[in-house]
This record gives C-alpha cells, sequence and structure tokens, in this order.
C-alpha cells in the first residue's frame, strides 16, 4: 500500500511539473512579422515584413550600413505584391509579388529596390541581376523617434517609417 502510494504521489509530482514547463507564456519575438495593406487607384498593395525596433541602438549608419542594400526590416525579405501594373516613382512596375529592399544612403536620397526573387532570407543572396525595378527616393525626417519599423500603405504610395526617418514612396 506504502509503494502505491509513493508512486501515486511521484506521478502527480512529474505531472504537475510537466504542465507548469509546458503552460509557460510564449515569447513574443523581437522583429514580429507585420503586414500593411491598402488600395491605390484600382490596384491592391499588401507589404509584408518583419518589425525590428531601435531599442536604444544607432541605426543609420550603424545597424543599417549606408550603401548597401538592406532587406528593409528583419528576418525574410520584406515582400511587395500589387495586385496591377502600376507606376513607381514615374516608371512602370508590372504586377506581382517582388523582394523590397532600401539602399540607404547619408545624402538622404536612397534607392528603392523591387527584386523578382520575392523568397529571399534578408539580402545575403540578393542579386541586382534580378531586379525588376530601382527607384531613388528622398527621405523625411521623422518629428518623433518611431521605435517599431512600419509601414502605411496610403492613396500616394507607401512609406517606411523607423527611427527618425520616412521613407515615401510614390505610387500611381
Amino acid at each position: 500500500m506504502k509503494t502505491m502510494i509513493k508512486t501515486v504521489a511521484v506521478v502527480l509530482a512529474t505531472m504537475t511539473v510537466s504542465v507548469n514547463a509546458f503552460a509557460q507564456e510564449a515569447k513574443k519575438p523581437a522583429s514580429p512579422a507585420a503586414m500593411a495593406t491598402g488600395k491605390i487607384k484600382d490596384a491592391n498593395i499588401t507589404i509584408a515584413y518583419a518589425s525590428p525596433s531601435v531599442k536604444d541602438r544607432k541605426i543609420w549608419g550603424d545597424l543599417v550600413a549606408y550603401d548597401k542594400v538592406w532587406r528593409a526590416g528583419a528576418n525574410e525579405a520584406t515582400t511587395f505584391e500589387t495586385s496591377k501594373d502600376i507606376t513607381v516613382q514615374g516608371k512602370k512596375l508590372p504586377a506581382g509579388k517582388y523582394s523590397f529592399f532600401l539602399v540607404p544612403k547619408e545624402s538622404g536620397t536612397w534607392t528603392a529596390v523591387f527584386n523578382k526573387e520575392s523568397k529571399q532570407w534578408g539580402a545575403y543572396k540578393y542579386e541586382e541581376s534580378k531586379d525588376a525595378l530601382r527607384v531613388d527616393v528622398k527621405t523625411k525626417p521623422l518629428q518623433t523617434k518611431q521605435e517599431a519599423l512600419v509601414y502605411k500603405v496610403n492613396s500616394n504610395g507607401f512609406t517606411m517609417d523607423w527611427d527618425k526617418i520616412s521613407v515615401p514612396v510614390e505610387i500611381k
């Protein structure tokens, strides 16, 4: 009888520990997945990205290097999808899904890149030869710091806002 009580007690203790171990809250990812959607004229626009935070780091020219292709978010390359042919900064971009990259420049005129290879991890295997479109965009300072990177689609195009910089991209 004593052996049976001990066995039951051990089994119950083991189950309690196991349940508590599995009940731990899932940790929020450092750069959670996010999506921005909207309609510009008759084109449906979808931007899928991972949203890193500033976390008291120097972003531009340090964490994100100047004059190098950047995935415009975290983790996988940001994707940009349009349901119709559009004009970006005055240049044609056919309907489809693209990786979206930025080339930050200290001058404030950055390059926005729409690459035909939509499934990429970061910019590690980026190939310029697969670019569908490259356009120059002029950055704007933000009034207040944007802690988490965010994309916003509006009637004139979209913006990528992070830290103290906004990158507006015009779409017609």
